[in-house]
């Protein structure tokens, strides 16, 4: 059995500025500081002889591991990536960093997301990819505007309630 695996899908290569710079602190974070600290370890788990029997030895080595596995895809990932930090000539309809309020034409439940890109997602503070169906749904249209998606859990209508976009 072969290791190789189909490229995965392309991701829309759009950041906010914020995200952008969490990026950048993260590749510096593992490289100059987290990187250096594991290979000092991992020396000194090597020095200890049979490194066969040697799970110190073997625990540094998969930690390098997942740090030059991220180092590797940040490095490349920044390359590519474009910042908007600007606001779309007009703010009352929705593109990318755009906080939207939606109300859910069904149930008349009110939530809230920022379309962000697809590295910078979260889900506790309501930050959706620009990738995902809701957000592609929604992207041009304005306040007042309804329109419908498929959502995990099916069909859903959803009205656009307010736009905002940061400074």
């Amino acid at each position: 059995m072969s290791r190789w695996r189909p490229p995965g899908e392309t991701s829309t290569a759009l950041i906010t500025r914020a995200g952008h710079d969490r990026l950048k602190a993260e590749l510096d974070e593992l490289w100059r500081r987290r990187r250096p600290e594991v290979v000092k370890a991992l020396a000194a788990a090597a020095a200890e002889g049979d490194r066969s029997e040697n799970a110190e030895y073997t625990y540094r080595k998969k930690q390098l591991g997942e740090i030059d596995r991220r180092v590797r895809y940040l490095g490349k990932r920044l390359e590519v990536l474009k910042v908007v930090d600007t606001a779309p000539s007009d703010p009352q309809a929705v593109y990318f960093g755009a906080d939207v309020e939606l109300e859910n034409a069904e149930t008349g439940e009110c939530v809230r997301y920022r379309i962000v890109g697809p590295d910078e997602t979260d889900a506790k503070r309501g930050w959706i990819s620009i990738d995902a169906p809701l957000a592609r749904a929604m992207l041009k249209k304005r306040i007042d505007d309804e329109f419908e998606t498929t959502l995990p859990s099916g069909k859903a209508s959803f009205v656009i309630v307010a736009v905002h976009y940061h400074d």
